[in-house]
Formats: structure tokens, sequence, C-alpha cells
């Protein structure tokens, strides 16, 4: 898969991190010339190696479950009126945050379908195509999409989500058209670092099942499945890979055992990097495990719940800057969280919880989240 082109200078608010990237930038042309009665002015030497050297740091990233109900799609047709649905101003709140990143990964957890498709909400989603227009327009450039939604519209809904990813410019991870794609790692290249995303969930919804024969529809989660795919991506190349794993029990801000078992295991192995989770929709922990990050849990980035709770309304952009250790290995060396509120309007809108005009919807937020994320490593992250 090709690079990304020349990303944008990243200048992270409240970070203090200013970071250049020229990734995928090429080389000027040469154009010979040559006088009226001479020969060309062109040296023959081979040219010198203009590849541009890693960058000493890279920031990423991350967000919690793209849920699109039915009164979100409702929302969409409001906004673009005559002009067809428009997704884009229910996450422009955010889109400062994540475009300055070099590297930006979102969770789409529902399959996308065709434009004349009937939309669905729980339990069988199908949200419409213009939700990747919204996503490449807030600024992502991945997103992760095995999630127990993956085979809602069986596997012509996989086909049709990563149609429209595609459309739109995004890379994706965690279902496949083919079983060649789905051997392909998705790696990033940042001007020199190499970034891979893996994408892995704990199953599907009641009553879905992969069909026989296709596999590779959508990646199911175990520790031997995810550290096989992330070491396949080392072998091709990564200099980092980031596993976003769609895991732990629903509304739970707490992570389970099993989560906490297997995030243990897996940043034990040198193949995986970072781990960001999805699933629970609500604010779960981060956690440094032998010098990696867990991220339980980023909440929700976008839904609409029939019964909202608050505190499925809240989540996180989870934000790491990435550097080298004293033995030459990229590690998260920085880390904070964006806090984000839905609020539910109308309009509804996604909203740096820190903008909220002051009362105690935002005073609850803001201490909530922060008593989730930090309640395992509170001197560790700042943010919020």
């Amino acid at each position: 898969m090709a690079g990304q082109p020349c990303r944008r200078t990243a200048v992270v608010a409240g970070c203090l991190l200013v970071v250049t990237m020229t990734a995928g930038c090429s080389r000027p042309a040469v154009v010979p010339t040559a006088p009226p009665d001479g020969p060309e002015l062109v040296s023959r030497e081979p040219l010198p190696d203009w590849t541009p050297a890693q960058p000493s740091t890279f920031t990423l990233v991350a967000s919690g479950d793209v849920l699109i109900h039915p009164p979100l799609t409702e929302q969409a047709e409001t906004d673009g009126k005559a002009a067809g649905r428009d997704f884009r101003p229910m996450l422009a709140g955010v889109r400062d945050v994540v475009a300055a990143a070099d590297l930006a990964l979102c969770h789409l957890k529902v399959p996308l379908g065709e434009t004349g498709d009937e939309f669905t909400g729980h339990p069988l989603f199908n949200a419409p195509p213009e939700v990747a227009t919204a996503l490449a327009d807030a600024g992502y450039d991945v997103c992760s999409t095995a999630s127990n939604h993956t085979l809602d519209n069986g596997p012509a809904g996989v086909r049709s989500t990563l149609d429209a990813l595609d459309a739109a410019g995004i890379r994706h991870t965690g279902a496949a058209r083919s079983a060649a794609d789905a051997a392909t790692p998705t790696i990033i290249d940042l001007g020199g670092v190499r970034v891979a995303v893996v994408s892995h969930t704990f199953g599907l919804n009641a009553g879905v099942t992969v069909p026989a024969g296709q596999p590779w529809l959508v990646n199911l989660l175990s520790v031997d499945a995810v550290l096989e795919g992330a070491r396949a991506a080392k072998a091709a190349g990564a200099d980092v890979v980031v596993a976003s794993l769609h895991w732990g029990e629903d509304r739970a801000s707490s992570p389970s055992d099993q989560q906490q078992a297997m995030a243990r295991r897996l940043l034990a192995d040198p193949a995986v990097d970072l781990i960001i989770g999805h699933h629970p929709n609500v604010v779960q922990p981060f956690e440094r495990i032998d010098g990696e990050w867990v991220a339980y849990g980023l909440g929700n980035h976008l839904a609409r719940h029939a019964e909202p709770l608050g505190t499925t309304e809240e989540g996180v952009i989870a934000r790491f800057r990435f550097g080298k250790d004293k033995a030459g290995r990229w590690v998260a060396d920085r880390v904070d969280y964006v806090p984000t509120v839905i609020d539910l309007g109308p309009p509804i809108r996604l909203r740096e919880a820190t903008t909220m005009p002051e009362g105690e919807r935002k005073e609850t937020a803001l201490r909530r989240i922060a008593e989730v994320v930090r309640s395992r490593e509170a001197p560790l992250i700042g943010g919020g």
C-alpha cells in the first residue's frame, strides 16, 4: 500500500509539541539543459541519497467509537439540507485536535452502506457512506474496523465500508475484502517512521457469524492473532505497531480481568508498542505496563443512544508523543488526552469538554473522565 503524502506541521495544543513531518515528499525534477553549441550541463554522477532522516518524535491521536445511531443520520440530513447528508458539522468541534497530530486513528464501529440504502441502528447497523467523508474532513488518517458490528450487513457491508473509506482517502484495518488484502499490513510512513495499525474484535453480535471460508472478513481477537499481525507488520518494515482492540464489558468503566491479562501478554512482546481499546461505550483507564501504554477504553466519539447515561456521551482523544529510548526503540514518552462530550442539542455536536459553557455538565464530565483515565497512572498523564 502506498505511503501517505506530505503531512502537515503538527502543533498539538497544550502539549508543547511542535513536529514537522515530510512524509513521502518527492525530490525535485532535474531538467537537462544544454547550450546551443555545447554538451549537456548535467552531471552523470549518481545523485546523493536525499532520503530524509527520521524525525526525532512524532505524535499520534486515537479516539473512541464512531457509532452511528439513526438520530445522527437525521441530524446529518438536517445539517446537509438540500445538498444531502452532512456529518461534518457534528465532528467540527474536534478537528483542530485531530488534524494537529502526525497520525490520527479513528474506530469505525458500524458498517457503511451505499448511498441509496435504508439506514438502520441497533441491533444491526447500516450507516451512510458520508460518515467517511466527515471523518476525513476531521483529519483522520486511518480507521480500525474490527468490531462486534462489522458483519451486521454481511460481506456486502464490509465491501461498501471499505469502498467508502477508500473514496474518502482513509486507510483501514480490521476487515478485508480478500485474503490477500487481510495479509497486507496497514503501514503509514511518517517521514521515515513507519507506523502500523492492527485491529481485532472479541466477537460479533448474537446470531451473526463469519461466513465459512471467509475468515479474512473480520479479525477476531486472541493474543496469538494480534501477535501474528503485529509481527507481520514489523517484518514488513513497521517501526511501531498500534493494536486497536474491540474488547471489554459494555458500560464498565474498569477494565475486565481478561483485558488486563491480555494487555500484559501483548505488551510483553516487542511486536506491540501501544494498545488502544474500544467497545465499552464509556471511558476506561490508561495504564503503563513495563514502559508501554494501554488505553483500555476511549469511550464514545460519536453516538446517540436511545437512553443516554451521561457516561455514554463522554470520551477521550488520547494523545501520544513517540520518541526513541536509549536502546533506539520507539516508545510513547509523553501521554495526555482531550476530554470530549457529545452535546445532544439540538443540534447534536461533538465538543471538547473544556470548551463547553461553564456549568454542572461540564464540571461533571471533566471530573468523571479525569478520575477514570488517571485512576492507574495519575502522575504520568496530562490533559483534561
